[in-house]
């Protein structure tokens, strides 16, 4: 855990946790962030008023209250980031208060903090590892065991049913022990989906917070020929996993080409308050406002 007695956190801010093996090689990288709370942030989630987005898109409005707090030139020195479920690469920045109200910035935009709502994730459980949960069609034993996803679809044409997802996190888990840390075991998980002329030669990879959403080639879906399905095959710990389907064409990531977007959808926003205050060299984080979409007025 941090802080320890080897690693103390000075300033609140942006951080990046980063591990390493007896090689220096890197093992795996996380985010995370550190704030001060010293400015309440009401936040709510509104459909859009763009009539062309209303079934498609949520939007972030939000307040900033400083209280008694004495913030210098709030409207130049105060930024914000907007996270939609952790996933930094489609943070919103650069949004700048529309009006003051005494001690209260105003942020009530529409399309400029608006979001594409995506669709719920899909998702498996492989705690228990000799028995198929709904989502498992089938397992065998060889060197690990194999659990075998039923074939996804495409759900971009088809009307939004709400199931409930951790919002693309997962839990590493185990039936077969009490410390999951330590005896859940390895499983090669096998993920299918249909080949259509739409993908075209895009690549598609399985995408989640069990990889950081990285795109890489370890969890790119090859083609297969004799059953037009592509495929992909990850080594997993046992636990309960949300993952959706991303295209990648040329350097554009398509988040929700396959799964579709709706304003139903249940999403976790996060706004983060910056502020940098005179003679600082760095912004700190004096603030966190969150809102969940099931909550979403007109």
């Amino acid at each position: 855990t941090i802080p320890n007695d080897n690693v103390r956190l000075k300033v609140s801010g942006n951080y990046l946790l980063e591990v390493y093996n007896s090689y220096n090689e890197i093992q795996f990288s996380r985010r995370f962030v550190v704030y001060k709370d010293v400015v309440t942030v009401g936040t709510e989630i509104k459909r859009s008023r763009d009539f062309n987005f209303i079934n498609e898109k949520q939007v972030v409005q939000f307040s900033i209250n400083s209280g008694s707090t004495r913030l210098i030139n709030p409207k130049k020195e105060v930024k914000v980031a907007i996270l939609q479920n952790h996933y930094w690469p489609t943070m919103i920045t650069n949004i700048a208060p529309q009006y003051t109200l005494g001690s209260e910035l105003v942020y009530k935009y529409d399309q400029e903090t608006a979001f594409y709502g995506g669709n719920e994730f899909l998702l498996f459980d492989t705690s228990d590892l000799r028995a198929p949960s709904s989502q498992i069609s089938s397992i065998d034993l060889t060197d690990l065991y194999n659990h075998y996803l039923f074939s996804d679809d495409f759900r971009n044409d088809k009307p939004y049913t709400y199931f409930p997802d951790i919002n693309g996190d997962f839990v590493v888990r185990t039936l077969q022990g009490d410390n999951a840390s330590r005896e859940a075991e390895y499983t090669n998980v096998h993920f299918s989906l249909p080949y259509t002329e739409f993908i075209a030669l895009d690549d598609v990879y399985v995408f989640g917070k069990f990889n950081n959403y990285a795109l890489t080639e370890e969890n790119k879906m090859i083609y297969n020929e004799k059953n037009g399905m592509l495929e992909a095959t990850l080594k997993m710990k046992q636990g309960f996993y949300n993952y959706k389907y991303a295209i990648k064409s040329d350097d554009k990531i398509k988040l929700n080409e396959v799964g579709g977007n709706f304003h139903f959808t249940e999403n976790t926003y996060l706004v983060l308050v910056y502020y940098r205050n005179f003679g600082d060299m760095y912004d700190s984080i004096i603030g966190i406002g969150s809102a969940n979409s099931r909550n979403i007025t007109n």
